[in-house]
């Protein structure tokens, strides 16, 4: 049987994915300041220039520098192996945080059993206005129902359900139990499904995806964002296809493909 770890402030660190020179990324330094516990901030980038550099300084944060210029998978892999905690939060550089955001993700952490990904519900930002409710958030939380009972963190079964539909769980609210990941790496033959793509690996591992069902960051949403660019693109569609058929039958993962990129089709700003 697995003994429970004890997770406290210094199990956990915040690695924010800072790129190029976003005009969010001092907002969401300041929300993960902002936290009621005060953990552990780090910048990861494979872009150094003096705009990061500038903030850094300003608020006394080290960066760590990804030498080799890969892809999206392989920063995130390196911000991930770079924090030397148990617990790693990638901190998008463009959201922000709820200020119970790390309280509430240690308090999960600790109710479970060997957490494999802890996440949070969400708020989306579209033109710096909250957007709390709409038909995307609706179908996502519809989705995330069952894990609201602790009792299914632990299955397998309930969370490969959950992801045979879709993929409900936002990427930046989650933070990831890594002493518990063993060899887990981000695979790098996907653009924008690298998050879902992850959570299904994950989900095959024995331990548990606890969920915190209170909104506890806000997931910016606006034309410049990646997700907004890939979904303009046949490249989203290729890769929803290619994880509903590691589920489903050609012919059902074609359909579910058909609804479920009308639905994420809201992610764009008309």
């Amino acid at each position: 049987m697995n003994k429970r770890h004890h997770y406290d402030k210094r199990s956990h660190t915040h690695v924010i994915l800072a790129y190029g020179e976003s005009p969010y990324l001092e907002e969401c330094i300041q929300s993960l300041l902002n936290q009621t516990v005060e953990t552990r901030i780090i910048m990861a980038t494979s872009t150094p220039n003096d705009y990061l550099t500038a903030l850094a300084d300003r608020y006394h944060l080290p960066v760590r520098v990804n030498p080799r210029k890969s892809s999206l998978a392989g920063d995130w892999d390196f911000a991930l192996h770079c924090a030397g905690t148990p617990l790693v939060t990638l901190a998008h550089q463009d959201d922000v945080y709820h200020k119970y955001y790390t309280a509430d993700i240690l308090r999960a952490a600790n109710r479970a059993r060997k957490p494999l990904i802890i996440h949070t519900d969400y708020w989306e930002i579209r033109e710096d206005k909250m957007v709390d409710d709409n038909r995307l958030l609706r179908i996502k939380r519809l989705m995330l129902l069952p894990m609201r009972l602790k009792m299914l963190w632990g299955s397998r079964f309930t969370r490969r359900r959950i992801l045979s539909l879709g993929n409900p769980i936002c990427c930046p609210s989650v933070t990831y139990g890594v002493e518990n990941l063993e060899d887990f790496h981000f695979r790098r033959n996907m653009h924008c499904n690298v998050d879902w793509q992850a959570w299904e690996e994950i989900s095959r591992k024995k331990g548990t995806f606890a969920y915190v069902s209170k909104k506890r960051m806000g997931h910016r949403i606006h034309t410049a964002s990646a997700t907004s660019e890939m979904i303009v693109d046949d490249r989203r569609h290729q890769e929803d296809l290619a994880m509903y058929l590691k589920f489903w039958p050609a012919p059902l993962a074609a359909l579910l493909e058909h609804f479920y990129g009308r639905a994420e089709g809201s992610n764009q700003l008309n």
